[in-house]
């Protein structure tokens, strides 16, 4: 009898490991795999409508912390992080390299007459403040900028990771402070100077001349500001204003209901706009000091000599004659 139970104690525990034995393959053919089930992140990306966002559940006022993810965000990051470094790499060494070529071909332009001895003033004390207000703290902007999208490939490999991150952390403390005397420089030199850049056919005539640049020996007249000189104004004018709003409202994020895909819109234009208003003012700066003589003095110590008024601005000499009723022997007032 007990033989009979014991033999069919061991059958219904082969029974048993053969039951388990068969039924393992089988539950783990059916147990989940999070790897295999889940939703890629680029294929859920791409499942979304373009102006779409992945959002979650918030309790807080601020609409916008509910957004997890958004698709057009990838795109920016590709652009600020890949296209604009070189867009500005394109447009800063475009330039550069071209001033260098004019000026190997060209050379300094000289003054033709040699200097006189004799001076007239060009800007006074409070045109030249102005102009080194928005100069200076341009300088300062531009730098602290291209920080941003330059210091990673040639700053952070030569002096570190900590080095790195103290300059771009104060470039952009000061980047964002000399914005606004920088906005207000732009706004006194239009104020002070939009009357004597209103352009007319006598610049169509400096343009056919070329300026005078580039064939020695060759002035076409001008009043107060030349053609070029008008140029550079309008695009300190018109993109000091864009590239000023542009920066307001990155200063202040998010005011006026604005989204961050506009936040995005305004950082490439102020991005962009930048590495051209860097580029303009490069070549505006090349003629102003090494590539012509005698043009550092109007905003240097703002009298320029005779002899290059003449050459320069030859329309404008004769109007301050008429006004100091001689030829100008010493300081004539530009104003």
């Amino acid at each position: 009898m007990n033989t009979a139970i014991q033999f069919i104690r061991a059958g219904a525990f082969a029974l048993l490991l053969i039951f388990v034995a068969a039924a393992q393959p089988a539950v783990a053919q059916q147990a989940p795999n999070p790897t295999a089930q889940s939703v890629k992140e680029e294929q859920l990306l791409k499942a979304l409508q373009p102006g779409s966002v992945i959002s979650g559940r918030i309790t807080i006022p601020d609409g916008s912390a509910a957004t997890l993810i958004q698709p057009e965000g990838q795109d920016w990051r590709q652009f600020h992080q890949g296209t604009l470094p070189i867009i500005g790499a394109i447009s800063i060494i475009g330039i550069i390299t071209l001033l260098a070529l004019f000026y190997a071909t060209r050379g300094r332009i000289k003054i033709d007459a040699g200097f006189s001895g004799r001076t007239i003033t060009r800007f006074g004390g409070f045109d030249r403040f102005v102009h080194w207000l928005t100069a200076g703290t341009f300088i300062v902007l531009a730098l602290s900028g291209l920080n941003l999208s330059f210091g990673k490939f040639l700053i952070l490999p030569i002096f570190g990771d900590a080095a790195f991150a103290t300059l771009t952390g104060y470039g952009k403390v000061v980047h964002n402070y000399l914005s606004f005397p920088f906005m207000v420089g732009i706004a006194l030199m239009f104020v002070i100077w939009v009357k004597d850049n209103i352009p007319n056919k006598l610049d169509l005539d400096w343009i056919k001349a070329g300026g005078g640049l580039f064939v020695k020996g060759v002035h076409p007249p001008a009043k107060r500001f030349n053609a070029g000189q008008k140029g550079v104004f309008w695009i300190v004018a018109f993109g000091g204003v864009v590239i000023s709003v542009s920066g307001w409202f990155l200063l202040f994020p998010f005011t006026g209901g604005q989204i961050v895909g506009d936040q995005q819109f305004w950082v490439n234009v102020h991005a962009v706009l930048a590495m051209i208003f860097i580029s303009a003012m490069l070549a505006h700066a090349y003629i102003g000091s090494v590539g012509m003589e005698g043009a550092f003095d109007a905003m240097g110590s703002g009298e320029v000599d005779e002899n290059w008024a003449k050459e320069h601005h030859s329309l404008w000499v004769e109007e301050q004659k008429k006004l100091a009723g001689a030829s100008p022997k010493g300081a004539v007032p530009a104003e």
